[in-house]
């Protein structure tokens, strides 16, 4: 069974997976839960965010910012030892980059069932937070985004969470959530994009006209941005951390 909860590229010897044996459809099941929770934590704060502070935007990112940052480390550390909680097409993407190179990534099939339950469940995360709030539940957001610099901003940011991903889940599992969750916290602030880094997430929060809703126009351009950062990032993680003595 491939190894899900452990750096892509030379293992440490003290991160074993605690879910190997675990059935797909296990996985797949965490997958789908931590994401939809992922993207009502996103789209739910953004959207109290908005009731809280309305007019203040400064204000409103320092709420979503921090809400979301917290969550997603309760988030990991609860769905980590199922599916290593990935919760993002991206960082699965990268596993199964790494899979080629050692059997320990994901294979195609279970790529493609990971996909699958983290974009099914950013969209019922985000039709939850709507209906949480008392708004209509199915929206499509009008929030157009797509410009030189936020596709920059999205390269960078899904960049920069395989990097720091990778790096950290070789000091465990707490160390990964700590690290993941606090470079999302800052990069919501330091990126143009507000750093969506997720495809899934960025499909869900198509389906929510707030705070942190993106217009559907802006998708296709946000999704291949972050693509292309994911495999820039997995590619400097391979060159870093590739075994001692590939120089």
């Amino acid at each position: 069974m491939p190894n899900h909860d452990r750096p892509l590229i030379d293992p440490a010897p003290d991160t074993a997976p605690a879910e190997a044996g675990l059935s797909l459809g296990r996985r797949s099941v965490a997958e789908f839960a931590g994401t939809a929770a992922l993207a009502a934590v996103v789209i739910g704060s953004g959207i109290a965010a908005q009731q809280l502070s309305p007019g203040d935007v400064g204000l409103q990112l320092l709420e979503n910012s921090t809400a979301s940052a917290l969550g997603l480390a309760v988030l990991i550390l609860t769905f980590g030892p199922i599916s290593g909680a990935h919760f993002n097409p991206v960082v699965s993407l990268a596993d199964w980059l790494g899979g080629r190179r050692q059997p320990t990534g994901l294979g195609t099939g279970e790529l493609g069932a990971y996909v699958a339950a983290q974009c099914s469940g950013a969209i019922v995360g985000a039709l939850l937070a709507d209906a949480m709030f008392d708004r209509t539940p199915l929206q499509i957001a009008t929030h157009h985004r797509v410009t030189g610099g936020h596709l920059l901003g999205e390269i960078f940011a899904a960049a920069g969470l395989i990097a720091v991903g990778f790096a950290a889940a070789r000091h465990g599992r707490g160390a990964s959530a700590a690290a993941v969750a606090a470079y999302l916290g800052s990069a919501i602030w330091f990126t143009s994009s507000g750093s969506f880094a997720n495809p899934a997430l960025t499909v869900g929060r198509m389906l929510s006209d707030s705070f942190t809703g993106i217009a559907p126009a802006s998708v296709p351009a946000f999704v291949a941005a972050q693509i292309v950062g994911g495999l820039a990032g997995s590619s400097l993680m391979t060159l870093l951390y590739r075994p001692a003595g590939a120089d």
